[in-house]
């Protein structure tokens, strides 16, 4: 009787929302190895080809202009200033868990995202229309930190006290925002299709793995002693 209803307590942990986010986590790094195998080891260009060539066929002054506008968010001369804004106003309001969590947050995609890039070595796309250093183009950095940014953002409109519509008004307007980055490097030929949607499947897995991991630190109460984790024990409940 006993084990019965350990089964029926264990069985009422995991939730539907506990299911839908694992399924999430488990597609997002299955489409980023599948993607890794196809374009980088086999030299897959075919999906690149017809993706690139469609944005291609309307590409012109204007829309390049606004691309190039919208592809700043993405590189770290925003998104440096804006996590150190982020960590400054949580640090005023003494909400230290927050800022060492959005430091660990952005540091650790970051690291990851380099590393990945010196793993497959792919090149990028010839003739990109904006220069700047080279590095290598498989995953997108911009699809994946300017994901991460907007998730950790995300997080705190959904915390907050606005109306649940003004909430997902401003969820929809993020994820736009992150997606019309990613799309900006593929028609400002800075990355191949494969490797934004790579880096939006792993942005996508690490928020994921990163939101579990703070909340198995709080949990353990390790290092941590204050309220208002980022994933704080009420979210648990």
């Amino acid at each position: 009787m006993e084990k019965k209803n350990n089964k029926l307590k264990l069985l009422e942990l995991i939730s539907l929302e506990v299911l839908l986010v694992a399924g999430l986590f488990l597609l997002s790094v299955f489409a980023f190895a599948y993607l890794a195998h196809e374009v980088v080891q086999e030299n897959e260009k075919a999906f690149d080809d017809k993706v690139a060539n469609y944005f291609l066929s309307f590409s012109n002054e204007h829309v390049i202009s606004v691309m190039k506008f919208f592809t700043f968010f993405g590189t770290i001369q925003f998104l440096i200033p804006a996590y150190i804004l982020l960590i400054i106003y949580f640090y005023a309001r003494k909400q230290y868990r927050y800022c060492i969590n959005i430091a660990i947050i952005s540091i650790s995609s970051s690291a990851l995202m380099f590393a990945l890039k010196d793993i497959f070595h792919r090149a990028r796309p010839q003739l990109p229309i904006i220069k700047s250093f080279v590095t290598y183009s498989f995953p997108s950095g911009h699809a994946l930190s300017s994901f991460i940014f907007c998730s950790i953002i995300i997080y705190f409109v959904w915390k907050s006290s606005l109306p649940k519509s003004w909430k997902w008004l401003f969820i929809i307007l993020l994820l736009i925002f992150t997606l019309t980055i990613g799309i900006s490097r593929i028609i400002l030929r800075m990355h191949f299709p494969t490797d934004v949607i790579a880096g939006f499947c792993l942005g996508i897995a690490w928020v994921i793995f990163s939101f579990w991991l703070l909340r198995k630190i709080d949990y353990s109460n390790i290092f941590f002693k204050e309220k208002n984790p980022i994933i704080n024990k009420e979210d648990a409940s």
